[in-house]
């Protein structure tokens, strides 16, 4: 995947892009009376087939150039070889296109996706085969198929897959949207993603998820992995430096975790289970967590995992998981690792139910790195007001300045641009601003000098957050903004406000008059 080191829509919002925004509305008109739920299968079946036929198509004509070098087009190992997903005659896009009108489409595409399941065990279990169900409506099925049809792929490998990813992940965030507090079982909002992923840096090393859902996390890792590899040429190599470890409870949404990463050519273990009460990697050491699990979550086992060795803090409440998965992800993090997730605010200063006796031992093993503040209006899921959490197993490593002792505070919650009339973004600068003011203060090299901003960003001691009875709040610490200077003289301003008020009762008493003659004349006399 070839990418620049500027972000790609930098100084804006995901709201800003151009044909994924028009395919979605296409996509969207031809829903008819489908639930979002349901459609959302339907269409990101359809683009991940539309991606491994063009992927396929591309390498089969590239060995037909080499059959005089040996090249054999219709050796699958050829294909395995690149990473590339053999695709059989029966499920080729172009085979489908053909017959997109046909009243037997919805039968083919199902054949499809079981032929492409067949031939690649790695994708076994994974891929919609519904299509055929008497309630999708053919038509509209052909139609859809025309559509996805119509994504032009030219550039090369890179740039296709690229294409198909970016339109791959908008349409997770539109499902998600359209369907509300559901989307967020699915889909972090890539703002949020982003600046975790910005902020921990994971250049190399284990990379795990406990509750991957999508796989958002390690796709935005890669990203940021081939952004700043881009330069010394080293963007393949790079990628290969990250190993990737993600567990994901729901089935429906574990199989589109592993079509994400498949569309993009990402290797990982994504496995499906419980993390709780089936952790499929029990011996895991991450170098870098990532993760946002369900706010608040009220039945996670906990009544059965009271002697779990992960608890080291303190049992967690078996009515509210947010410990537990705090505790789940130092557990699992490596001697030097780091981890950032999100958590809803009560995490913060909650003392229910030995919160925060836990919270307290966490802080006085010196674990917490950084407390990130978000703005409100964030997720598709809930209004639930959300912070970003920041841990180091080692705060003296070697590789930053010796930070033992000291949390770093920032308060975002003033950030962010409205979308829509519900949805806020983090703004690319935004997101920069946030990590470089951790960077800076971590002692990153190039990252500047840290210094605390009133209203921001402060470093406070052990000391200072225990006489604030270990709340982790960054309103407590950050302070006020500085004040605007005023130059208003004060009796002109005191006119000034005066004469402002008596226009405002002026108005008050005119209304309150219209108000009573209105009521006067149907009969309600004030």
């Amino acid at each position: 995947m070839k990418r620049k080191n500027t972000p790609r829509n930098s100084g804006a919002t995901a709201a800003n892009l151009g044909f994924e925004a028009q395919l979605w509305a296409a996509a969207n008109a031809l829903r008819g009376s489908m639930d979002a739920a349901e459609y959302k299968h339907v269409v990101l079946g359809l683009i991940f087939l539309k991606y491994v036929s063009d992927a396929f198509e591309a390498h089969r004509a590239k060995l037909e150039a080499e059959r005089d070098q040996g090249a054999d087009p219709e050796d699958p190992d050829e294909y395995q070889a690149e990473n590339i997903f053999w695709v059989p005659p029966e499920a080729r896009w172009s085979h489908l296109q053909k017959s997109a009108r046909q009243p037997t489409i919805g039968r083919l595409v199902d054949d499809a996706m079981a032929a492409v399941e067949r031939d690649n065990p790695s994708l076994k279990g994974v891929l919609p085969k519904d299509y055929a169900r008497p309630a999708l409506d053919k038509q509209r099925l052909g139609q859809l198929i025309d559509l996805v049809s119509n994504i032009h792929l030219s550039g090369g490998d890179n740039h296709a897959r690229d294409i198909l990813g970016r339109v791959y992940e908008y349409f997770l965030g539109q499902f998600a949207s359209a369907e509300g507090k559901k989307g967020g079982e699915f889909y972090t909002p890539r703002c949020i993603v982003k600046l975790l992923v910005e902020m921990l840096e994971p250049y190399r090393g284990r990379v795990y998820d406990p509750c991957c859902g999508s796989a958002g996390m390690f796709v935005q890792s890669v990203e940021f992995i081939e952004a700043h590899a881009t330069g010394n040429g080293n963007g393949g190599r790079a990628r290969s430096e990250i190993s990737i470890y993600g567990q994901e409870l729901n089935y429906t949404t574990w199989r589109l975790a592993k079509m994400n990463l498949a569309i993009r050519g990402i290797d990982g273990k994504i496995e499906q289970g419980d993390s709780f009460t089936n952790d499929r990697f029990p011996d895991l050491k991450a170098d870098y967590i990532l993760a946002n699990p369900p706010f608040n979550m009220k039945r996670w086992g906990g009544e059965q995992l009271r002697e779990d060795r992960r608890w080291k803090f303190g049992v967690p409440p078996a009515g509210n998981a947010n410990f537990a998965w705090v505790q789940h992800m130092i557990h699992h993090l490596a001697p030097a690792g780091v981890a950032g997730f999100v958590l809803a605010n009560g995490s913060m200063s909650s003392n229910q139910s030995g919160e925060g006796e836990i919270r307290k031992n966490i802080i006085e093993a010196d674990l917490v790195d950084c407390m990130v503040a978000l703005p409100g209006q964030l997720f598709y899921s809930t209004q639930i007001p959300a912070c970003l959490w920041f841990l180091a197993r080692d705060k003296k490593n070697g590789r930053f300045r010796d930070r033992r002792g000291e949390i770093l505070f920032i308060d975002a919650r003033k950030m962010g641009q409205m979308v829509d009339r519900t949805h806020r973004e983090l703004t690319d600068e935004e997101i920069q601003k946030i990590a470089r003011t951790y960077h800076a203060w971590r002692g990153e090299k190039d990252a500047g000098e840290y210094q605390d901003v009133p209203g921001f960003c402060k470093s406070a001691t052990l000391e200072e957050i225990r006489k604030h009875g270990y709340v982790l709040t960054p309103g407590r610490y950050v302070g006020a903004p500085p004040q605007e200077e005023d130059d208003e003289p004060f009796e002109e301003k005191m006119q000034r406000l005066v004469a402002q008020l008596r226009e405002q009762q002026a108005e008050a008493a005119r209304l309150d008059a219209a108000i009573a003659k209105n009521l006067k004349e149907l009969g309600y006399d004030l």
